[in-house]
């Protein structure tokens, strides 16, 4: 069986090891690459070396050299990598992102901050993310 595969594309070292402390959660085996910016990401995945095409990618908006909206732009019009699933994972309450992003055919968001330190019941969203939607795409399309 094939080790699902994830992509994220993060700026921010505390949110990429929030990531990677959830998806320990999964309990179960995968490849996980980073990369920092969307032409760091656009890299990884033209790499004929690598051959990746990830089972999901994890894409932050507000990035330097090549954000979040224009990386998506340009996977949505290469033909290789048009299909990639990707969820955005955002601060951002801009409605012009959302739109944006929906145009360009995300599979959903993930509202930062990943992890609440308040005193309260409400589990954090990468953690919940990961139980409700990542287990499903990657374990079914996997097995």
């Amino acid at each position: 069986m094939k080790k699902p595969t994830i992509l994220i594309v993060e700026d921010d070292e505390l949110d990429i090891i929030s990531v990677e402390r959830s998806l320990k959660k999964l309990e179960s085996e995968y490849v996980l690459y980073s990369a920092y910016n969307g032409i760091e990401a656009l890299r990884i995945l033209r790499d004929p070396n690598l051959g990746l095409f990830p089972d999901v990618v994890l894409l932050d908006i507000n990035m330097p050299r090549m954000n979040g909206i224009e990386f998506l732009k340009v996977i949505r019009e290469d033909k290789k990598l048009k299909d990639l699933k990707v969820f955005i994972m955002t601060t951002s309450s801009e409605y012009e992102d959302r739109l944006e992003s929906e145009k360009l055919g995300i599979s959903g968001y993930i509202i930062k901050p990943l992890n609440y330190t308040e005193n309260t019941k409400r589990s954090d969203s990468m953690d919940a993310f990961v139980q409700f939607h990542l287990r499903k795409i990657l374990l079914d399309e996997n097995i």
